[in-house]
């Protein structure tokens, strides 16, 4: 019988969780202790519910996963916790652990991922904590994480348990008088016959193979070597009847192919160029653990986020989920362009605008006000998980094609002659030096918040832009009245333009700067995006100094 050891420690700084948990290099979570001290800070966060719980335990197949599950089965059965699920091989997708959560009715899960960031040895690692009803724990748990973590003194583990995690299966260990098992699940099992209920599986099965009417429409997934390699074979090869012509990189690696698994232009630029130069109707990538999505038609036709989320939005009642349960609500982050505004008022429902991070739209869900909603960073989602899902994302698009007999660009041209388009662009500047960066958003409001700023113009390019609004935005959770502060400067102009800054919380060292650019136009919708937003980002960059700031004349990347 295994034994529970007390372990004296001493805390980390800087084990604040960010928009999406706890991200940092490897090297920094292979410190002594640094990871047995945010596990048991979670566990502790729980307090007294974690006693004969049951919690969901996976991650995205990146560097360190199985090293950091067998630590979580260790800490775990020494502080109470009565089972664990854990994915094969530590393998599950988030929006997959979101699933089994609420399939389940677990406690909540342990998530080990660090997104869309690259993996291996010299770099990122991350953990977060769902909560029970599948999503991102809120700000008053990763507040009480955080502080805890800033006071620990001793962790609990049972050093001697040994679990495999690489056969399906129940083991079952007893713990000081108490039984703990972990049941080691098919990573894919339950997420796969969750979206079988979701779609229409033989409908898209028709689209992609063909029919008298149609002739196949030919479709390129790419995984990215992340954690949905596994869901796409399964969903793609074998219940829609694709081929391996279709998918790419489904294999999960540890360092991803020494790609970096972010879904863009840029870091998916292997799918743009084979969808530009092959015989393909539609691409979609994923990042590394299966919540972001890119989508572009043929000749790499590309679908903003902002614009993906409005025509799904308008199209819902062509996917059997919606058609029984209805459309609540649509929700976007402040970064994101305005477009699915528009469906909303069009159709009538509510549409609810908040900070970045997932667990904002969480509980506007829960109260069931919202359907469907997105964020500008390739994420998009419905309540039938809490996460944002990428292979959902891909999956609802293919309904929708097959429904209307559009292509996809057929789709975005027909959605903006009826709503408009809002031109919409993101320039990202990566790992930047901290302390220019703080200064540079510290100088900008300043000059935001001086008086006479809302009222003043600024031209570039032959175009006025007067201010209308400024701020820091602010946001109050109409659910609890729970309230996020200093969300991201923007500045709103009369004609509907905005430029957004903000610093990203989900980079694991420096600063990352992201620059949104967003210009409504209602006629004037077949132009080239970053032609149309020239004089907007000249506007921004004068008024923001962000070159004298960060020292860069380009971001790293453009989207």
């Amino acid at each position: 019988m295994p034994g529970v050891v007390v372990v004296n420690t001493n805390p980390y700084e800087g084990q604040k969780p960010g928009t999406s948990g706890l991200r940092k290099k490897v090297k920094v979570f292979l410190q002594e202790n640094y990871t047995e001290n945010f596990i048991q800070s979670i566990l502790d966060a729980n307090k007294d519910a974690i006693k004969g719980s049951t919690l969901v335990v996976g991650g995205d197949g990146r560097y360190l996963v199985k090293e950091v599950v067998d630590k979580i089965i260790k800490i775990s059965a020494a502080n109470g916790v009565a089972k664990l699920l854990v994915g094969q091989n530590g393998i599950l997708s988030t929006p997959a652990v979101s699933c089994i959560i609420r399939k389940y009715k677990t406690l909540g899960g342990i998530v080990l991922t660090a997104s869309h960031n690259p993996g291996g040895i010299n770099n990122d690692f991350g953990i977060k904590f769902n909560c029970s009803n599948g999503g991102p724990a809120p700000d008053h748990t990763t507040n009480d994480i955080y502080a805890l973590t800033t006071a620990i003194k001793e962790y609990r583990i049972v050093p001697d348990l040994v679990c495999p995690i690489d056969k399906i299966g129940v083991y079952t260990f007893t713990v000081e008088d108490r039984q703990f098992s972990v049941e080691v699940i098919d990573s894919v099992s339950d997420y796969v016959a969750y979206m079988k209920e979701i779609f229409d599986f033989p409908k898209i099965k028709t689209l992609i193979q063909g029919s008298e009417q149609r002739k196949p429409f030919n479709v390129l997934i790419d995984s990215m070597n992340g954690v949905t390699g596994p869901y796409v074979k399964k969903i793609f090869l074998e219940e829609l009847g694709a081929s391996q012509k279709n998918v790419t990189r489904i294999t999960p690696l540890e360092d991803f192919g020494g790609a970096h698994p972010d879904p863009n232009l840029t870091y998916a630029a292997d799918l743009v160029t084979a969808v530009k130069n092959g015989d393909y109707d539609f691409g979609a990538a994923f990042d590394g653990d299966g919540d972001r999505n890119m989508i572009i038609g043929r000749d790499a036709f590309f679908v903003t986020p902002s614009d993906s989320l409005a025509v799904l939005a308008n199209h819902l009642e062509h996917i059997p989920y919606f058609q029984r349960s209805g459309v609540r609500g649509y929700a976007r982050s402040m970064p994101t362009a305005a477009a699915v505004d528009r469906v909303a008022q069009k159709s009538g429902k509510e549409i609810f605008e908040v900070p970045t991070g997932w667990k904002y739209f969480g509980n506007l869900m829960d109260a069931g006000r919202l359907s469907l909603c997105g964020e500008e960073s390739f994420g998009t989602g419905s309540d039938h998980v809490r996460e944002k899902d990428g292979l959902w994302a891909a999956l609802a698009w293919l309904s929708v094609l097959a429904a209307t007999g559009d292509s996809v660009e057929d789709m975005l041209n027909k959605h903006w002659k009826e709503f408009g388009r809002n031109y919409f662009t993101r320039y990202d500047y990566e790992e930047c030096a901290s302390d220019p960066c703080n200064e540079m958003m510290q100088a900008l409001e300043k000059t935001m918040t001086a008086p006479g700023f809302v009222g003043s113009a600024h031209a570039s390019g032959g175009k006025t832009y007067v201010v209308k609004l400024a701020d820091n935005f602010s946001y109050m959770d109409p659910i609890d009245q729970s309230v996020a502060m200093k969300q991201g400067l923007r500045i709103i102009f009369e004609d509907g333009s905005r430029i957004v800054m903000r610093l990203s919380g989900t980079g694991s060292s420096g600063a990352t700067v992201r620059l949104y650019i967003d210009s409504y136009e209602a006629t004037d919708v077949s132009g080239d995006a970053q032609v149309m937003l020239k004089p907007l980002i000249d506007v921004a960059l004068q008024l923001s100094q962000l070159p004298k700031y960060t020292g860069r004349d380009a971001p790293t990347v453009i989207t």
